[in-house]
């Protein structure tokens, strides 16, 4: 049997709802959600379970709900015994990744997610900001495209390199725009713009960066016991001090989940199992390759269902 890797969906993969059978049906899950409500000081656990949806979307609530649930489902997996040879996650993914390799506790984990999405959401004026998803172009002609439409004020650059054929642009509104634009015209099948709140991902983060710099230096890191592949080099990291300054870098610059699940199939895994909310990664991980085994951990029933694929 080749290996496992351990993947965790990040930002977009919300749901109301997302974590409540699995907190309902095993003590150690719901344990998780108590830990972080106790962070934050407010019911985090009720926001996932109930919603309402609006309040769950705004991103510094996100990003702990995420983790959170990651982490919950993460929870009861490890009682069977399996261990993953790698963990990855996209963007904020990141952080569950790093609670699951032994570097970040839960509470410094779901502490620092609660600022970062703050640092993220103030870091540029609303409206000023966008992204879109660029279906069907090739990475070097949209790596162009951005070139040649961005001046200074103006930005529009790649965010997220999410499989082959799918590419997300982030910068300034009016840049992100042409971009599109200009990469329909070069052959793009479809351009779709995000409901965002900021130009995730872009250089226009640079002062969220700053400030989850401050806020990095005050959690305890420690060495990874399973290699994390990071966002911003698609290379493995165990080193506390490179996995904090990659968290730094990863903010504003952009997330190489295609590399990543190359370097991931480079390392010999055959076998990934998304934990969390939805099946984005499920997807993006099946067009780099379709041979691999993939599995989803979502709930209950797709826990066993997957306990009895790894038996």
């Amino acid at each position: 049997m080749g290996k496992i890797a351990c993947l965790f969906p990040g930002q977009g993969s919300q749901k109301v709802g997302m974590g409540k059978e699995i907190a309902e049906s095993f003590a150690e899950a719901k344990e998780v959600y108590r830990e972080a409500d106790e962070v934050l000081g407010y019911s985090l656990s009720e926001l996932c379970f109930e919603g309402p949806e609006d309040t769950l979307r705004l991103t510094e609530h996100t990003q702990p709900a995420l983790l959170t649930t990651s982490l919950a489902l993460y929870e009861v997996f490890r009682q069977s015994g399996i261990r993953p040879d790698f963990v990855a996650g996209h963007s904020l993914g990141e952080y569950s990744a790093l609670v699951v390799a032994g570097v970040l506790s839960l509470r410094d984990a779901v502490a620092t997610v609660h600022k970062r999405g703050t640092f993220m959401e103030e870091a540029v004026p609303a409206g000023v900001g966008a992204m879109s998803a660029v279906l069907g172009c090739e990475r070097d002609v949209l790596d162009e495209i951005c070139r040649s439409v961005s001046v200074e004020g103006n930005i529009v650059e790649p965010a997220n390199y999410n499989c082959p054929g799918q590419i997300v642009i982030s910068g300034h509104a009016d840049a992100v725009r042409v971009a599109g634009e200009k990469a329909l015209e070069a052959g793009a099948r479809k351009v779709v713009p995000l409901t965002v709140s900021g130009p995730f991902h872009s250089s226009l983060m640079a002062p969220a960066s700053k400030q989850l710099a401050d806020t990095l230096q005050t959690a305890l890191f420690r060495e990874a016991e399973v290699p994390v592949i990071a966002n911003v080099s698609a290379l493995p990291v165990t080193q506390p001090s490179e996995i904090r300054e990659a968290l730094i870098q990863q903010v504003a610059s952009p997330v190489l989940w295609e590399d990543t699940v190359r370097t991931l199939l480079d390392q010999g895994v055959d076998t990934f199992i998304e934990i969390g909310s939805g099946n984005v990664l499920s997807a993006l991980v099946k067009k780099v390759n379709r041979r691999i085994t993939m599995l989803s951990i979502q709930d209950p029933a797709t826990l066993e269902k997957a306990l009895e694929q790894l038996r």
